[in-house]
């Protein structure tokens, strides 16, 4: 339910396409097959854990420098500190508000 109220305040912003994936796995198995400019994940997936996804995705020559953004429910420093150094550009935590997401994602993008 979270991602589909993502993907609804995301289509605000024009010109963006967007590949859902089921949990970490499926991100890493569509990350494989296409360019992406932005990933958003939660720390809490199934299968593969958004932890566990961020340090993939850093070590893939591909998407190395793709900017992360990590939206959680984990709020403690310690996670936030933990996904940061991992490789997330970014950390929100829930609850989120749209227009929060919505700037985060354009800055992320430089639009």
């Amino acid at each position: 339910m979270m991602r589909q109220l993502l993907v609804f305040a995301l289509a605000r912003i024009k010109r963006l396409r967007i590949t859902e994936a089921e949990d970490g796995v499926d991100g890493l198995r569509k990350l494989s097959g296409s360019r992406f400019d932005l990933v958003i994940t939660d720390i809490n997936m199934p299968i593969m854990d958004g932890l566990k996804l961020v340090k993939r995705i850093r070590s893939d020559e591909t998407h190395r420098d793709v900017p992360i953004l990590i939206i959680t429910t984990e709020g403690s420093a310690e996670d936030c500190e933990r996904a940061m150094a991992l490789g997330a550009t970014a950390y929100i935590t829930k609850p989120i508000q749209a227009p929060l997401v919505i700037a985060q994602v354009r800055h992320l993008l430089n639009m």
